[in-house]
């Protein structure tokens, strides 16, 4: 550990991956010998994994000050169609206290949707079930905060179907998402 060096992204992130295109690598039994020794690494000894996870990161952490406004914001987003194998696409989210960010998250979605607006409801859904529990979790810490969270959504459709009581058919097949955020809207949490 004493020579090693940090890197702040250890991938390229401008990269697709696909599971069709791409060269396989020269020695795939040299590969699978070195991830499995990794792996055998990061399993028996638990304490060096975590050194290394840690390595680099030490000025890393949240930050508080005595004056910041707590303030709960929740950015949400996704991408329609955005894996090349299977055209699923993926949501994603992340949930800030004050400056800090304390939860995020990005996953694919499980069925393939037929419209940005269905993705993009679908990832607002996620940050507001998120944030409820963020809401419930700081409650029980006695910490209160002082203005009602926010939930930022880039997606204009996404927004207006949040705040429309009348259910288009043509978004029928997203019924307990649509529900749950327009309860929460007209009960005033967001």
């Amino acid at each position: 550990m004493e020579g090693s060096k940090a890197t702040p992204t250890p991938m390229i992130t401008t990269c697709q991956l696909s599971a069709t295109e791409g060269q396989p690598v020269e020695n795939a039994s040299l590969y699978r010998s070195i991830v499995g020794a990794l792996q055998y690494v990061v399993i028996t000894r638990p304490n060096i994994a975590f050194a290394v996870n840690k390595h680099g990161t030490l000025d890393h952490g949240l930050h508080f000050t005595k004056n910041s406004k707590l303030l709960l914001e929740g950015f949400s987003n996704a991408s329609w169609g955005s894996d090349i194998n299977d055209r699923r696409s993926t949501s994603s989210y992340c949930v800030f206290l004050g400056e800090s960010p304390i939860s995020w998250s990005s996953r694919k979605q499980q069925a393939v949707s037929r419209s940005t607006a269905e993705v993009e409801y679908k990832s607002l859904a996620h940050v507001i079930t998120e944030m409820i529990w963020i809401q419930s979790l700081l409650t029980e810490l006695g910490v209160s905060l002082r203005d009602k969270a926010l939930v930022w959504c880039d997606s204009s459709a996404a927004v207006a179907i949040a705040g429309n009581s009348v259910l288009h058919s043509k978004f029928k097949h997203v019924e307990l998402d649509l529900f749950f955020v327009r309860e929460k809207v007209v009960q005033g949490l967001f």
